[in-house]
């Protein structure tokens, strides 16, 4: 297939545009750089634009013969939507309904969305299904939500394919080292740790120790982000007309913040001093997926299971891009 993916030269985003590459597709990134990296894209596949540009989207869809997209391109910092939110409705929903009606336009009716566990808010129980209530406690989240519901409303009167994917914590980086994490600011923790470990910070802070949890920190479901980019891939791959996925995307297994300080300690060789603060207003003790799902309908597995090795290959990143893309 002719695929377009947007937001394709950001983390997420980065990873699934050279894995479709590699699975034989024809891939177009369209990225307006305000987070992505143009370093991330393969030479020559890179299309500069805004979500907001309709035109030039239609443009981009009609000329390349795209047959289906893959739309990551979001801003996503829960406490910056919670103090300027009309910056996250106007790029995540404004915008992505901007995409939405480019490809209707130009006869796309296919796509793979980039959605959230940030939809679901505090989950009642753990680990979360799909069957579990959607009421995100933030703009970010609920911008998420709000996407999903447009494409199920577009699915049913236009006869689209759409996958809408929940994914919790992606981490680690390719195995090769040269596609990783380089966010600015940097929220994500395993990278903030092995900042730590570059010498980049002095400590890290962990944001309380007595939550119910057995460590007193909290749980986390980290799933790796070429895991990520086969269960987009798997999706795409079962989409047509009338076919719809809301699936979650995790491994099913929680690892807390201080386990994930002690694997970074182990992989490294360096001691890490952590320094515990107050924990953060609205931040849920635990979050893990129930992903079976995504395994009984995209036939997807993750291979990453456990923290060490997704530690293993964002330290090899890390390592030899110290400062990112900009090394």
């Amino acid at each position: 297939m002719n695929v377009l993916v947007s937001g394709g030269a950001g983390y997420v985003g980065s990873h699934a545009a050279r894995m479709l590459a590699n699975a034989g597709h024809d891939v177009w990134v369209y990225d307006n750089l305000v987070f992505g990296h143009r370093g991330a894209v393969e030479p020559g596949k890179l299309i500069e634009g805004d979500l907001l540009d309709q035109a030039k989207l239609v443009d981009v869809l009609r000329s390349r013969g795209i047959d289906a997209v893959m739309h990551f391109a979001a801003f996503a910092y829960v406490g910056e939507s919670v103090t300027d939110p009309a910056k996250y409705y106007h790029n995540n929903v404004v915008g992505t309904l901007s995409l939405m009606d480019a490809m209707r336009a130009a006869g796309v009716r296919r796509i793979v969305f980039s959605s959230t566990c940030a939809t679901y808010g505090e989950p009642a129980e753990v680990p979360i299904r799909e069957t579990e209530s959607q009421e995100p406690i933030n703009p970010y989240g609920f911008t998420k939500l709000v996407i999903e519901r447009a494409l199920a409303d577009y699915a049913k009167a236009y006869d689209w394919g759409f996958a809408a994917l929940r994914y919790f914590n992606a981490a680690g980086a390719s195995a090769d080292g040269d596609l990783g994490e380089d966010h600015d600011p940097e929220t994500h923790l395993i990278p903030l740790v092995l900042q730590v470990a570059l010498g980049q910070r002095e400590h890290i802070t962990v944001f309380g120790d007595q939550h119910p949890t057995p460590d007193g920190t909290c749980i986390r479901d980290y799933i790796h982000v070429d895991d990520l980019a086969s269960a987009h891939i798997s999706a795409l791959e079962r989409l047509g007309p009338g076919v719809e996925f809301k699936c979650n995307l995790g491994t099913g297994r929680g690892t807390s913040v201080n386990e994930v300080i002690e694997a970074c300690r182990a992989i490294t060789g360096h001691p890490i001093p952590a320094v515990v603060a107050g924990p953060r207003a609205g931040d849920p003790p635990s979050l893990v997926a129930d992903s079976s799902l995504a395994r009984r309908e995209l036939g997807w597995l993750p291979k990453f299971t456990s923290i060490a090795p997704i530690v293993q290959s964002a330290w090899k990143w890390h390592q030899s891009h110290p400062r990112g893309f900009d090394d």
